[in-house]
Order: structure tokens, then sequence, then C-alpha cells
């Protein structure tokens, strides 16, 4: 932990007006949370390959698991997850890289690739099985690394709370 106390800034050194500092950090996340969110579909789409690698390649009841509609199914929540993230995470950086304020989007991105990253590992290692869990295996690590997108740069209901805000300004009474 890092604790400032009596600390003598520079004018020089100042970013920004005097207490204004917030905001300033609020708007370097409109930056970072886009960041954030990508590399949470990055965890979201290497659980959904690996998935489906092992689904095509494990067997039970004489077919590939990948055939069997249940596992089908988890497959493609996780595809959907994936693409769906991935577009938001688009969105927010374009609007950022065409000068307009994105911090609705940035939230937005963030919040569901998050959920998106937790969701997949989950269901990863739910087309896995008790294997999933193993230390050996790719989706055990996925599990562990997905939470994090969840906590930090904002967690998941700090976004939403940035979200629910700006809404009366997008859908006006």
């Amino acid at each position: 932990m890092v604790t400032f106390q009596d600390v003598v800034v520079p004018e020089e050194n100042v970013v920004g007006a005097v207490g204004e500092g917030f905001k300033v950090a609020m708007k370097a996340f409109d930056i970072t949370r886009p960041l954030v969110a990508a590399g949470a579909v990055g965890v979201a789409q290497r659980a959904l390959e690996e998935a489906t690698k092992y689904a095509q390649e494990r067997k039970t009841m004489g077919t590939k698991i990948i055939n069997h509609q249940g596992v089908g199914f988890m497959l493609a929540d996780m595809a959907i997850n994936a693409e769906a993230a991935r577009a938001l995470v688009w969105r927010s950086a374009w609007a950022k890289d065409a000068g307009q304020r994105n911090t609705y989007h940035a939230s937005i991105a963030k919040c569901f690739a998050s959920k998106a990253a937790v969701e997949n590992a989950n269901l990863g290692v739910q087309v896995f099985g008790g294997i999933g869990f193993n230390t050996e295996m790719p989706m055990e690590k996925l599990y562990r690394d997905a939470k994090i997108f969840e906590l930090y740069e904002g967690t998941s209901q700090i976004q939403r709370l940035i979200i629910s805000r700006h809404l009366p300004s997008i859908y006006p009474a």
C-alpha cells in the first residue's frame, strides 16, 4: 500500500487543475477500460477454443461430445459471449478513436466482456468435466484468470452504476 501525506507537487508537475485529479483519473478509464475488456475477450475466446477442441476429441457413448446437444449448446453460448463482447469492445474503441466520450460504451464493454470471460471459463470447465480442474489443463488456469476482470479497473457493479447514470441522458423521459 502506498500512502501520500504532506506531499508537495511542484506547479509544473500538476496534471490538470488543482483539485480536479479525480476527473482526470476517471477520463483515463475511457482509454483503459476498453483495453481491459479486450483482455477479457481474449480469455473468453481462448476458453471457447480450448473447449471446442476438447469436445471434438473426447468421446462418450460412441460419439464426440460436441455432438451431444448439451455440450453443443454450452459451446454455442460461449461463442455468443465471445462475439458479443468483441463487438462491444470494438464499439467502445471506435467511439474513443472518433473523439467521442466513450464512458458509457467503455463501461458496457468492460462489464459484458468480464462476464463473458467468467462464464466462458466456467462453461469450459464444464465441457472438460473433472479433468477441467486439473492444473495441467488450460481450462483450470483460464477459470482462475477470468475472475479478475470483474474486479479491477472498476468492479462490474461500478460499471453498472456508470451505465445506469448515463441512461437518462440517452433515453430522456
